[in-house]
């Protein structure tokens, strides 16, 4: 049975000028669903409806991959194998899942605070078979990894905060993307010295009236 759903994903892809496979696409509605079946016990997210969900999040998250492509192709062309993604207070998976979902050579991991919101996350990659999805429910700054090659978060704290708590998670060459609803003069002014924001991308969401931007920043010694 064909999901209610579908359309308006695949129309919104197209708007986006991304093609994925049938199969990709099943699995980011199974992800909708999942999180709309743990959301009545969890409050993974405040956005009730599964229409809203797939606006405000999916197409939301799925917005930012094209110029995530593009970036991560130009690190291919100077020999970098692909990304080692840590998506901050990841929330519901938001974008981390997505990313994992739609380009399975990323090795993403998500990190929340809240036990139940990286337990969700667990769950997603095991029922949409996920093997490059990681969960860990942890404060970034304690992390004990190798350190990553891009660091995304969604509407989880200021430039400035963002760039204080995963400092120590990021590579040599590595560089941050916030996605945010836009960013002000005090916010940009805040960024430290030391970390250049090297682009502020606009983002157009298909049936989503409202300001989206992808910030990338780097540390200034890596440029």
């Amino acid at each position: 049975m064909t999901h209610p759903l579908h359309a308006e994903l695949t129309q919104g892809l197209s708007a986006l000028g991304l093609l994925l496979s049938p199969e990709t696409e099943q699995q980011l509605l199974d992800y909708l669903d999942l999180i709309a079946r743990w959301n009545k016990v969890y409050n993974l997210t405040a956005v009730r409806e599964p229409r809203d969900m797939l606006r405000q999040h999916l197409l939301d998250c799925l917005a930012a991959v094209p110029l995530l492509d593009r970036a991560d192709a130009a690190r291919g062309e100077n020999g970098h194998a692909a990304w080692r993604i840590l998506d901050v207070g990841s929330g519901a998976g938001l974008p981390g899942v997505v990313l994992a979902i739609v380009r399975s050579q990323w090795q993403v991991t998500c990190v929340d605070t809240v036990a139940k919101k990286a337990s969700f996350i667990r769950q997603v990659g095991a029922e949409l078979g996920l093997p490059n999805l990681q969960a860990v429910h942890q404060r970034v700054e304690a992390m004990d990894t190798p350190p990553f090659d891009l660091i995304t978060s969604r509407a989880f704290a200021s430039l400035a905060d963002f760039i204080a708590l995963t400092r120590e998670r990021l590579a040599p060459q590595g560089q941050w993307v916030a996605m945010k609803a836009h960013l002000t003069e005090d916010e940009r002014a805040a960024v430290p010295s030391d970390v250049q924001i090297t682009g502020v991308s606009p983002l157009t969401v298909p049936g989503l009236d409202a300001q989206r931007c992808l910030v990338w920043m780097r540390p200034a010694t890596s440029l």
